[in-house]
C-alpha cells in the first residue's frame, strides 16, 4: 500500500528542531510548528494507510553532518510522544478508578441516608428535601469517573495511535537544487531513509 506523503519545505536541518534544545541527535525535540504541521496533516489522512514524511531541503543542506541522523531523530521524537500519550492514558484511567471507588462509596452512603430519612420522616417536606438532596449528591459524585470512562480517554487514545503511526513512518530527505540549478533542468537527488522497525 502506497504511503501517504506529508511534505515539509525547510531551509536547513536546524529549522526542523527546537532551537532551545541543544541535545545531540536523535534526542532533540522537533520544532513546535513543525510538529503541529506533521501531526495536523497526518490527522487528516486515511488512518488505514501508512505515512511518509518528506523533508525538502536546499542542496547545500546535504553537507550538514546531522542530515543523515534526521530520520532517527524524527522516529525517536514521535515514539517518545506516543509513549507520553500512553502514560497520560494510563494515568487518566488510574484517576478514573480512584474517582469511581470514591464515587461509589459516596453513593452508598447517600442512598443509606436517603432510605433512613425516608423511613423516619416519611411525610415531612424537609425530610423529602434532605433525602432527595443526598441522592443527587451521590450521583454527582460519580459524574467525573463516568466522564473519564465514557468520553475523556478517546482523544488521548487517538493521539497516542496517531503518534505511534508517525513513529514508524518512512522519512525521506530530498535535497533540491537551488533556483539557478533548477533552471537548468537538473533533478534534485533523493536520499531515501528507512523507517525504524515497528
Amino acid at each position: 500500500m502506497k504511503p501517504q506523503p506529508i511534505e515539509l519545505y525547510i531551509k536547513s536541518v536546524e529549522q526542523l528542531f527546537n532551537p532551545l534544545d541543544h541535545s545531540p541527535l536523535p534526542d532533540r525535540d522537533l520544532d513546535e510548528e513543525a510538529e503541529q504541521y506533521i501531526v495536523g496533516t497526518a490527522r487528516e489522512l486515511d488512518a488505514r494507510r501508512p505515512l511518509a514524511i518528506i523533508l525538502r531541503l536546499p542542496e547545500r543542506a546535504a553537507k550538514h553532518r546531522a542530515a543523515r541522523d534526521v530520520p532517527d531523530a524524527v522516529h525517536h521524537y514521535f515514539a517518545y510522544r506516543s509513549a507520553q500519550a500512553a502514560r497520560e492514558l494510563r494515568e487518566l484511567f488510574r484517576i478514573g478508578r480512584q474517582s469511581l471507588g470514591i464515587g461509589l462509596c459516596v453513593l452508598a452512603v447517600t442512598v443509606a441516608v436517603n432510605r433512613a430519612v425516608t423511613h423516619y420522616l416519611p411525610s415531612s417536606a424537609i425530610g423529602s428535601l434532605i433525602a432527595e438532596g443526598f441522592f443527587i449528591v451521590g450521583w454527582v459524585a460519580n459524574w467525573r469517573p463516568l466522564e473519564i470512562f465514557l468520553y475523556d480517554w478517546w482523544p488521548i487514545k487517538r493521539r497516542r495511535d496517531l503518534l505511534a503511526r508517525l513513529a514508524v513512518a518512512s522519512v525521506e530527505l530530498r535535497f533540491e537544487a537551488e533556483e539557478g540549478a533548477a533552471a537548468t533542468g537538473e533533478e534534485a537527488p533523493v536520499v531515501p531513509m528507512k523507517p525504524l522497525a515497528p
